[in-house]
């Protein structure tokens, strides 16, 4: 564990690790056995379960009772692997609404150059160690290494940029693993300092916590395994598709496509194991993390056109009596100014995913101290900075040209 200050609170259902394209080949052996199964899936996913919980009996075969049956009616037999714990079936109309609403989408607070980092944010300066939720089985982004238990990613390198800023050691970290259906609440409860997270800014999002300047801009696209059928969103019709809990990525679908099945788990690590298992027929998420996906697996391929672009930024609880959270977004602000000019966003980004992208740049931020009155957000009577949305194509306002897609 390094030094001993990072560590990971596994609190919630820890990520499964990526089966790689041996558990695809476990399951294309059960395919036989379970063909009654991926009918029952097409229909809804619900009606398979385990035939065989005990691990420890793996290869023996289960006997089901034969139940008397209607005509059509599918003979029970052994369902194959269990669906991820936790996981949900529903269709696109069980799914929140995605419209992003009416906002200044991208406005946040300038940082505050004249300011130390102990009078932004003095209760984090005093603690002496930053907490951050994020991810650990998020490949590329938020990941334990296998071989040496660490956590790696764009997103932990990013958390220790904040961190190094704060107390000028990147090492003074305390990780806490959230699932994305948690990041909210735990930015509410003020539960962590910040999510590093992947976590796309909305509006909807906005009313709730706040957030940094975007640091990166993904577009949301689909995955599904190599010789698959699927190609573009239209051929998702009767298919099933997998999601993690509390992203907005299957509600996006809605207008595009319509007989859907999703499945909804807690990680996009369960996600993964749910295609190698062809218990799901494609996932969709953001081309970033799909693209972690197929560095672990490559058996599977990222397919379609652009769904839309996800901006991500870094979560911030909202203020509360007492616990005014300004000085945080200036002192992440401030961290994501630096990391642009002085190229270091560069060097995490081809570390970490040049080889699977384009070559973008960082979206430009949109600063304004004349900030709505939402959840948490301060208002003043400054005018704004700048009032351009960023774009993944547009330049910096810094004097630098480093930047994320």
């Amino acid at each position: 564990m390094g030094s001993g200050q990072v560590r990971m609170d596994d609190g919630g259902l820890a990520a499964r690790p990526g089966v790689r394209a041996s558990g695809r080949q476990t399951s294309i052996r059960r395919a036989a056995s379970a063909a009654a199964c991926a009918v029952l899936l097409g229909a809804g996913l619900a009606a398979c379960s385990p035939g065989n919980p005990d691990p420890a009996a793996e290869g023996t075969t289960s006997t089901s009772s034969s139940a008397p049956t209607t005509s059509g009616a599918i003979p029970k037999v052994d369902a194959g692997p269990p669906l991820p714990a936790d996981a949900r079936v529903m269709s696109l109309g069980d799914l929140p609404d995605p419209a992003n609403g009416d906002c200044e989408l991208f406005q946040t607070l300038p940082p505050d150059s004249d300011a130390e980092a102990e009078d932004l944010v003095p209760k984090i300066y005093d603690r002496g160690r930053l907490i951050v939720g994020l991810d650990q089985g998020s490949n590329l982004f938020s990941f334990r290494d296998p071989v040496s238990g660490e956590l790696e990613g764009f997103d932990v390198d990013l958390a220790k940029e904040i961190a190094r800023d704060i107390f000028g050691d990147p090492e003074r970290v305390e990780f806490r693993s959230l699932t994305s259906g948690e990041r909210i609440a735990a930015l509410q409860d003020h539960r962590v300092d910040v999510v590093v997270k992947s976590m796309s800014i909305t509006c909807e999002r906005r009313e709730h916590v706040r957030f940094s300047a975007p640091y990166y801009s993904a577009n949301q696209r689909l995955l599904t395994l190599r010789g698959s059928e699927i190609g573009q969103l239209s051929d998702l019709d009767g298919k099933r598709v997998c999601v993690a809990e509390g992203t907005t990525s299957a509600a996006k679908l809605r207008d595009i496509v319509g007989d859907v099945t999703v499945l909804s788990v807690n990680t996009w690590a369960d996600c993964l194991v749910a295609i190698q298992q062809e218990q799901v027929d494609a996932i969709t998420t953001d081309d970033a993390i799909l693209a972690g996906m197929v560095a672990q697996d490559p058996n599977l391929v990222i397919v379609g056109d652009y769904v839309s672009a996800e901006p991500y930024g870094v979560g911030i609880p909202p203020n509360r009596p007492g616990d005014n959270t300004d000085g945080l977004v200036r002192q992440v602000n401030g961290t994501l100014e630096r990391i642009r000019s002085s190229g270091r966003w560069r060097e995490m980004y081809n570390k970490w995913l040049s080889q699977y992208g384009s070559n973008p740049v960082m979206p430009r931020p949109v600063y304004s101290e004349d900030l709505p009155d939402d959840a948490g957000l301060s208002s003043s009577t400054s005018k704004p900075q700048s009032s351009t949305p960023p774009t993944s194509n547009s330049t910096s306002t810094s004097t630098s040209e480093e930047g994320g897609n």
